[in-house]
């Protein structure tokens, strides 16, 4: 075979013969022959499987797949695992460790002898860590998520994970149902490898991911133990190999216009609140101007046609059986720039123009949509959020899109879940519960606890909704009018820190506003007594330090300051 030298590994494998021996001596002793370094692009898999990450888990299966299709196109698989923020049990947060998974990927891709990368992900912080990372590095790389888990069946019902565990929550909460049937429905609910089913975060940044140019068309949507998965994750591994010697970089995919597509995708889908932060994020890294209110900007346009939990009614294994994303873009073809490239090399709309709709259920129509354009995430300013908040329309209540309350105020997460269940608590349907210090530094690292649980005399009354304010994010999966990622945080004095109970909130989303209805001097007068809060536990050392000393604010995606850009992928000076 011939060698090819342009090839980054060379530098590692066919340099001074010194460099040269060490490292391929040291793959000798894992079995390898001389073919492995007769040129071959070395493509590494980079992957996030994880017993503190189950639903990442059952990617060292597809990993074996992805070795296979490298092999087969010639190239020499080499994996390797990274830091996985494992979503249920993390604390104080998954997202600050977002960061650190973004910081290990970058780090791996660049120090090591790679040429190519497929990125095995599959959790709502591994997929945009994972692109984060490779966005900062700039080698040639391909995204392949685990996929979703089967639909959860309760009682004869199809559950969905996320959505449902909420609603049950508060139905346990309010009396209405007993521990036993609880924990039926729990042990019902994830039945199966994957990613919740629901249209929460995972399943949106896998969509995104698909829309951004990232990963073969089609992946997004298919159970992860559908056998077609596993196909076309040793279809990814062969065309990483492709990928490693035609130099298709993130940089040549993640272009404004791939951004502004996935914005859209977002906005047909019914995405998760958190992919706002995932793609400022992201787009910091690729080195894109994006700013928060181009998501409002371009949403107002798309309508919503995915028919999905929590916005609609079925579950991601319904959106693959009825096409998958390929399918949604034939619907949206005119709303989205036809020239971004792939990893196929290609445009989306090029590699979608044969897709078709198999249930209009499930993926409607632009002239029969479940919520007309406009309805999906809106950005608001104002007095309480001159930095920007956001609210998702498709999952709020509509009577509570303009409301004006007065506020309920609480310093904690922990204060008000305290609270929440005294039957004596001042609390009515009209009331807007203000809850901060929960924001990227003051937490650390946002929880997703915005979709605050409703007052238990409030639930008890037959309350379903009522407005909720925090510098906090929600999960993808949740419902309700909440007010979230607040900036700037009331941890950095933002106006949040300056609410008291009884001032009054006016929101009204078809205006874009959120404004405390208090005057300039009284705050003024308030921000002179405002002290800051101390450093949130743990800020005193390691990645907790780092984060708290350099995240961004909500409206920036979150990153750390010193990671925005891209360092490439200049092979490093030598080791010895």
């Amino acid at each position: 075979m011939d060698i090819d030298k342009n090839l980054r590994s060379r530098e590692w494998f066919g340099g001074d013969i010194k460099n040269g021996f060490i490292a391929r001596h040291h793959l000798r002793a894992t079995g390898l022959g001389s073919w492995a370094f007769d040129g071959q692009p070395v493509v590494g898999i980079c992957q996030s499987a994880s017993d503190l990450t189950p639903c990442n888990r059952h990617l060292t299966g597809l990993a074996d797949a992805v070795r296979r299709g490298i092999l087969r196109a010639g190239g020499l698989p080499l994996e390797f695992p990274v830091f996985s923020p494992g979503e249920p049990f993390l604390r104080p947060s998954s997202m600050m460790y977002r960061n650190l998974m973004a910081i290990d990927v970058e780090e791996a891709l660049r120090a090591n002898p790679l040429d190519a990368a497929v990125l095995l992900t599959g959790c709502d912080k591994t997929t945009p860590a994972a692109i984060m990372g490779a966005a900062s590095a700039d080698l040639p790389s391909i995204v392949l998520t685990g996929g979703p888990m089967l639909n959860g069946r309760f009682k004869g019902t199809a559950v969905g994970s996320g959505t449902d565990i909420w609603r049950m929550s508060e139905e346990l909460r309010a009396g209405r149902i007993g521990e036993r049937e609880f924990t039926d429905f729990e042990s019902c609910l994830n039945r199966s490898a994957g990613h919740c089913m629901t249209m929460g975060t995972a399943s949106t940044m896998a969509c995104l991911a698909e829309a951004l140019g990232m990963m073969l068309p089609g992946g997004a949507a298919l159970p992860a133990v559908d056998a077609r998965r596993t196909v076309l994750a040793e279809e990814t591994g062969a065309r990483a190999v492709e990928l490693a010697r035609e130099g298709l970089t993130p940089g040549r995919i993640l272009t404004r216009e791939a951004f502004e597509n996935a914005i859209v995708v977002n906005a047909a889908i019914g995405g998760s609140t958190n992919a706002v932060l995932h793609l400022l994020a992201i787009a910091g890294r690729a080195e894109v101007p994006l700013e928060l209110d181009d998501f409002d900007r371009i949403a107002r346009r798309v309508p919503l046609l995915v028919d999905l939990m929590p916005s609609g009614r079925f579950l991601m294994e319904e959106f693959a059986y009825a096409g998958g994303v390929p399918a949604l873009v034939t619907r949206i073809r005119e709303l989205l720039h036809p020239t971004p490239l792939t990893v196929t090399g290609r445009p989306l709309t090029v590699e979608c123009k044969d897709a078709e709709v198999y249930d209009a259920a499930v993926i409607r129509t632009v002239d029969d949509p479940v919520q007309a354009a406009g309805s999906g995430i809106a950005v608001l300013r104002g007095t309480l959020a001159p930095g920007g908040a956001v609210v998702k329309q498709s999952a709020a209540a509509e009577e509570l899109l303009v409301h004006e309350g007065p506020a309920l105020v609480f310093d904690s997460l922990e204060e008000y879940t305290a609270a929440a269940d005294d039957p004596e608590l001042e609390v009515t349907a009209d009331t807007v519960l203000v809850v901060r210090g929960m924001g990227p530094r003051g937490y650390p690292g946002m929880p997703e606890a915005g979709n605050l649980p409703l007052p238990r005399r409030l639930l008890e009354a037959g309350v379903t909704d009522m407005v909720r304010i925090s510098d906090a994010r929600m999960s993808g999966t949740a419902y309700g009018t909440c007010i979230l990622h607040v900036a700037p945080e009331s941890a950095v004095g933002g106006p949040l820190a300056l609410v008291r109970t009884g001032d009054r909130i006016l929101l009204d989303v078809p205006a874009r506003r959120l404004d405390l209805l208090v005057g300039p001097e009284v705050l003024e007068a308030r921000r002179a007594q405002w002290t800051a809060p101390p450093p949130p536990k743990g800020a005193g050392r390691g990645f907790t330090r780092l984060h708290v000393e350099h995240v961004l604010q909500a409206d920036r995606g979150c990153d750390l300051d010193f990671l925005v850009g891209s360092s490439g992928s200049d092979v490093p000076r030598k080791a010895f």
